[in-house]
């Protein structure tokens, strides 16, 4: 099915917003905003899960191109470990907001939690909205690959744990790094980094 361009049709800036990062058991959280104009398609604009990485960045460009507004917010691993990856999520994805060159009038938030601030627009909580709204997908992307860029950079500097390979995710390749090397300074140390490796593991983005 077709992805939508727009919740309501009455003429409102409509924002989309994803975040990536939330299940890595190391670096910091990243959150993207895209305001996505109401004529534009793309036939493989859809939730970031769903495509390859040589897709994501040939849409990371074509987004940054032709979107109205976007951009990205970031939540620290200091961050994350001072008021949870939750709360982290949310403020990734506020600052993600503000550093919009335009005021959105509403937003559409992927999942099921919102945390809003005291003077917030109207905002909706869309469970997998990024495979049903155009803005959501775009900003799954743009999150997705901006952390994974990040991931790939860190990874000359913390050489031990193929974070070039599994971004930070709890692979057993991380794993047996942090088990020879022990954990470095950007590991979320609240999470247990040794419990043992789950069955399947869901790329959150």
């Amino acid at each position: 099915m077709p992805l939508l361009h727009r919740y309501a049709s009455d003429g409102l800036i409509e924002c989309g917003c994803d975040e990536a990062g939330r299940g890595a058991l190391a670096g910091d959280l990243y959150a993207a905003a895209v305001v996505w104009p109401d004529t534009l398609d793309h036939p493989h604009l859809r939730d970031s899960k769903k495509l390859t990485a040589k897709q994501r960045e040939e849409l990371r460009r074509f987004i940054e191109e032709h979107a109205t507004a976007w951009a990205v917010g970031v939540a620290t691993v200091q961050e994350i470990q001072q008021i949870n990856i939750l709360h982290a999520s949310m403020l990734a994805m506020q600052r993600a907001i503000e550093a919009l060159p335009c005021t959105p009038e509403r937003l559409l938030i992927d999942g099921n939690y919102y945390d809003p601030r005291p003077d917030e627009v109207e905002y909706h909580t869309i469970v997998k909205g990024d495979d049903r709204y155009l803005a959501i997908a775009a900003a799954s992307i743009l999150a997705k690959t901006h952390r994974d860029e990040y991931m790939t950079q860190q990874a000359q500097e913390y050489p031990h744990y193929g974070w070039e390979q599994n971004k930070g995710y709890p692979t057993a390749q991380h794993r047996e790094g942090i088990r020879q090397y022990g954990s470095c300074p950007l590991h979320r140390q609240g999470f247990q980094l040794l419990q043992p490796e789950p069955l399947f593991h869901l790329d959150d983005n």
